[in-house]
């Protein structure tokens, strides 16, 4: 008897904590990049924290496959003399499996009867690394994703062309308004500066931002929004972000803007790490960008553990002017490049109502985070008149106005090293030949 009653209380504080839509939210929680088929110890973090909503930000799954790094052979996919692409998409049923494997993690299996799981999709989930409108499955990865997510059968998101949705949670006065942006299923090729979203998904999103009115709108999208890390980095290496199609993120906050909604901020993942951004002058108050990557791809877990203090050197010394830095961060470049997942916790009963944003790491420490009232997110003239200066200001200038050399810092360094390293090797090989040579006539002389 006991042990019934003690089940069915157990039942009963489990479905208590799922968000309805009525209920207060207070506790969010957030992630991207988990591949299935990899140990997820991250989802004991993620309980810990015990929120009403998770939200996916994408590759879910890891659902396209990756032939080897080859400059040489017969199948070539780096490289001046590449001849077949590295990634290629899966089958139908190769796909569903890894959503299954996925499904049957055990933590993310515990998380799912107490937190509403809600998501959108990133390219590997989608079904090919960097693709856009022109992958001819996305109709079956869309079903497949939305099954994953246990989407109902006559749900708006399996008759629409993407996976974009919003939802409202809390009553009056406390509202949470949860926008995800499909930022695949029509966008066009990168460096076109095309659309990312496409017309019908950009007429959505106006109707939702100037619709019903929340304290909170958390956009999710797949890809950074704030950060522009491919203007720093290149031309080492590129990521996507929002910055890669600058109308279509000037467009995005040109419609915030005018939508005078107060309280909006963004989530994203794809980058395999973690860091929060501001941007002062794109809507009339800072725009925080909370990016979480990955729950289990992270950039210092691609290397051997001896290389990762020089990954988080690089972190340090890659420019940014959008990044929050605080000597509070447990890293010093106020990054983490471990596994981690993003937080959003609401005191809805402080004076005024607070927020706080924050990464976590895989035994759900705090590694950064940010806090603030909820009224700091209105809009304001301050914020006007900053966006006109010209002069640099730190989350305002864009990283593509770096003077030069600041911005391509990161690629200087290495082509010095590189033409150092090549300089010594010449030297050597030059003093090599010569005590050669001499061995060589001392021996001829005797």
């Amino acid at each position: 008897m006991a042990a019934t009653f003690a089940l069915l209380l157990l039942l009963i504080l489990s479905s208590s904590v799922r968000a309805a839509p009525d209920a207060v939210v207070s506790r969010i929680a957030f992630g991207s990049c988990a591949n299935q088929s990899e140990p997820q110890p991250i989802w004991n973090a993620v309980a810990g924290f015990d929120p009403q909503v998770f939200v996916w930000l994408g590759d879910n799954v890891y659902g396209d496959n990756k032939r080897p790094f080859r400059v040489f052979g017969r199948e070539r996919t780096v490289g001046p003399w590449k001849n077949v692409p590295r990634f290629y998409p899966s089958t139908e049923e190769e796909l569903r499996r890894r959503y299954q494997l996925a499904r049957a993690q055990p933590g993310y299996a515990r998380l799912r009867e107490r937190a509403q799981v809600l998501g959108t999709w990133d390219d590997h989930d989608y079904g090919l690394n960097d693709a856009g409108k022109e992958l001819s499955g996305k109709v079956i990865a869309q079903r497949l994703m939305l099954d994953f997510l246990d989407e109902p059968e006559d749900s708006k998101r399996r008759k629409q062309a993407g996976v974009y949705a919003s939802y409202m949670f809390g009553p009056e006065g406390k509202r949470v308004k949860v926008i995800l942006l499909d930022t695949r299923y029509h966008r066009d090729p990168l460096l076109s500066d095309g659309t990312i979203l496409g017309d019908p998904q950009w007429q959505w999103l106006e109707r939702e931002l100037h619709g019903p009115q929340s304290e909170i709108t958390i956009i999710g999208s797949s890809i950074q929004v704030v950060s522009n890390l491919s203007a720093t980095t290149g031309p080492l290496f590129y990521v996507e972000s929002w910055a890669r199609f600058p109308r279509e993120r000037e467009r995005l906050f040109r419609l915030i803007d005018s939508s005078k909604r107060p309280g909006v901020l963004f989530i994203s993942g794809d980058v395999h790490f973690g860091e929060i951004t501001r941007f002062d002058c794109g809507a009339e108050y800072p725009s925080y960008d909370v990016t979480s990557s990955g729950l289990t791809q992270s950039v210092e877990n691609s290397v051997p553990e001896v290389f990762q203090p020089l990954m988080r050197l690089l972190a340090i010394l890659t420019p940014t002017t959008m990044r929050v830095l605080s000597p509070n961060c447990q890293y010093k470049s106020c990054t983490i490049g471990q596994p981690n997942f993003g937080a959003i916790e609401i005191d809805w009963n402080a004076v005024p109502p607070r927020i706080k944003l924050e990464l976590r790491d895989v035994e759900g420490h705090s590694v950064h985070s940010v806090e603030f009232p909820i009224s700091e997110l209105q809009p304001s003239e301050a914020h006007a008149i900053k966006r006109q200066t010209h002069t640099f200001q730190r989350h305002c200038t864009l990283e593509t106005e770096l003077p030069w050399l600041t911005r391509y810092r990161l690629a200087l360094m290495l082509f010095v090293i590189i033409a150092v390293f090549a300089v010594v090797v010449v030297m050597l090989a030059i003093a090599c030949l010569s005590n050669f040579t001499k061995s060589s006539k001392k021996s001829k002389k005797e």
